[in-house]
Order: structure tokens, then C-alpha cells, then sequence
């Protein structure tokens, strides 16, 4: 998996700050506000704040997942478009771990990629041998929220109970997002 950060609001914790004193006709210069906000619930002042992330190298069922994150923009890889002829894969830890299901695995990716490039040389589009393509397959994606979908993307896909590749995710967008905004994201680090 690669992670980049693209693009994030500049100053973001003072574009916070002014949104939160606006509301509360506050001028009084204060480091720990945005935590109290957050305590509060009064998370709408994240809203102005935002980052926009490249994750490449990891599979279409993070993406799936990712995906149910509604509050944000999404630019997906095509497997209609982009050809799949020599595709590379995720293979989750329980699998790679199990020297039985692992070749068992890489013989199933190698059968798929085989039969996929003879749908293609049957004269299919790749818009219809992609059907067959499994959700392991690497895509890219990028990836824009504010800081408050942001901070729940983290909250959920960080937990013990969340899947192993997205949980990896999440961690490298907070590790990330704690160099820029430590008091909008330190309670979760």
C-alpha cells in the first residue's frame, strides 16, 4: 500500500479556529479550544478543513469499504478503461500466513488472470472481462474529506473489529493528518 498526501487546507487548525470563534464571537487566543469543541460536539467547525489522499497498491475490497464513507469525493481507478492484462493483488495476513490457502490463492489469481486475457483476445471489451476480476485486485483512488469525516473514517476503520487493510489505511491518513493538525486529531492517536 502507498499513501500520499495530494493536497490539505492550509493553516488548517487556524481556519478551524476562526470558523469557531466566529460562532462564538471569541477573540481570545486559546491552544486547547479546538479539543473542547470536539468534546462538546461542536464538530461542524471541521467541516472548513480538508485533505485529499492518494492510496494506491491496495485492493478493490478497500475500496468498497471506503467508499461507504458518503461525506467526501472519490476519483477510482477504471477497470473498464485500464487494462488488467498483468494485474497485482492483496493478500490478506490470514492467507500469506497459511502456506496451503496461500498457493491455493495464487493459483486462483493466476487462473483468473490467464482467463481474463483470453476474453481479451476473444475480442471482448475490457469492460465486460472485468466481471471477472476479483475485489483483490490493486486499484488507486483518491480520496477527499473534511476533517470531520476525517476523524469518523479514523474512529471506525482504526478499531480492533475493522479489516486488516483498511485498518492500515487508517492509521498511515491519521499518522499523516498528525504532522498537520495534532489538535484536531491527537485524541485519536
Amino acid at each position: 500500500m502507498k499513501l500520499e498526501l495530494l493536497s490539505i487546507t492550509p493553516y488548517c487548525q487556524d481556519v478551524i479556529e476562526q470558523a469557531g470563534r466566529t460562532c462564538y464571537k471569541s477573540e481570545i487566543l486559546d491552544n486547547g479550544i479546538i479539543n473542547r469543541w470536539i468534546e462538546s460536539g461542536h464538530e461542524s467547525v471541521l467541516e472548513h478543513a480538508t485533505a485529499t489522499f492518494r492510496a494506491s497498491e491496495v485492493s478493490r475490497s478497500l475500496t468498497h469499504q471506503l467508499v461507504r464513507h458518503r461525506i467526501a469525493s472519490y476519483s477510482q481507478q477504471s477497470q473498464r478503461y485500464v487494462s488488467d492484462r498483468a494485474f497485482n493483488y492483496h493478500v490478506p495476513d490470514a492467507i500469506e500466513e497459511n502456506k496451503e490457502a496461500l498457493k491455493k490463492y495464487q493459483e486462483f489469481m493466476l487462473d483468473t488472470q490467464i482467463l481474463y486475457n483470453e476474453l481479451l483476445f476473444l475480442g471482448i471489451k475490457k469492460e465486460d472481462a472485468r466481471y471477472i476480476l476479483p475485489n483483490a485486485c490493486h486499484t488507486e483512488i483518491v480520496f477527499t474529506m473534511n476533517f470531520r469525516a476525517l476523524r469518523n473514517f479514523i474512529k471506525l476503520r482504526t478499531d480492533k473489529h475493522a479489516q486488516e487493510e483498511i485498518r492500515v489505511l487508517a492509521n498511515a491518513v491519521l499518522k499523516i493528518l498528525m504532522d498537520y493538525a495534532p489538535r484536531v486529531f491527537g485524541d485519536l492517536f
